[in-house]
């Protein structure tokens, strides 16, 4: 398993990126991301704290560690400029909160994450198929959430993604222990979103593309 949307206390997750990365470990991961929420008012305090925290971390784990950030709720003009922002603080994966149909997400959130180069576009609740198009063009995966309200446009997501060559992933955006889950488990999100076995291996071709681009990063 490869998770690449988790939040630690840096923002709304319960745990400590140590405690993080530890229970990744244990349940068998390859690689895990730490894209807690950030805007213009944290994004220099948050990323290059866990930066700093992710370098120790892997030195001493198998699990491989990713600092990343996840821009939310931020106007969709200032995205692409926040983007090139966290990437120059040492981000090394970026994922935008995409248009969830349980948030006031502002319009045009999708586009702007897409266009503005976001490595991930998390739950991008009713993508259209202009968006799903232009994730296929610029590279940009599309998320299968297996967090409960942000899943519920997985099918839509799946469907578009499939239909028009866009990359996915499944990722968790856990917020606490018992978010986190195992790889047989996010083949059931997976596979619930209408995807097919022979469609799988894509997702984790993606995952681990993303994991050594962002480990590529690294110093």
């Amino acid at each position: 398993m490869i998770d690449l949307h988790t939040h630690t206390i840096f923002s709304d997750g319960e745990l400590l990126p140590a405690e993080l990365v530890q229970r990744a470990e244990a349940l068998g991961h390859q690689g895990i991301a730490m894209t807690d929420h950030a805007d213009m008012s944290n994004l220099d305090f948050v990323v290059p704290r866990i930066r700093a925290a992710v370098e120790q971390f892997n030195l001493h784990h198998r699990v491989q560690a990713l600092a990343g950030v996840e821009l939310t709720h931020v106007p969709p003009e200032l995205i692409p400029g926040l983007i090139a922002q966290a990437r120059a603080l040492g981000a090394m994966i970026v994922v935008v909160h995409g248009q969830t149909i349980v948030e006031p997400v502002p319009e045009g959130t999708n586009w702007a994450a897409i266009e503005g180069g976001a490595d991930i576009l998390a739950h991008p609740g009713l993508l259209t198929v202009e968006e799903a198009r232009l994730a296929a063009q610029k590279g940009v995966a599309l998320e299968l959430s297996a967090r409960k309200g942000h899943g519920l446009g997985n099918g839509r997501v799946a469907r578009l993604a499939l239909a028009h060559g866009a990359r996915l992933v499944v990722n968790t955006d856990a917020h606490a222990p018992g978010d986190l889950i195992t790889r047989e488990q996010a083949q059931r999100v997976a596979l619930g979103a209408g995807l097919e076995l022979g469609d799988l291996p894509s997702l984790w071709e993606e995952a681990q593309r993303l994991l050594s681009r962002g480990l590529g990063q690294a110093v």
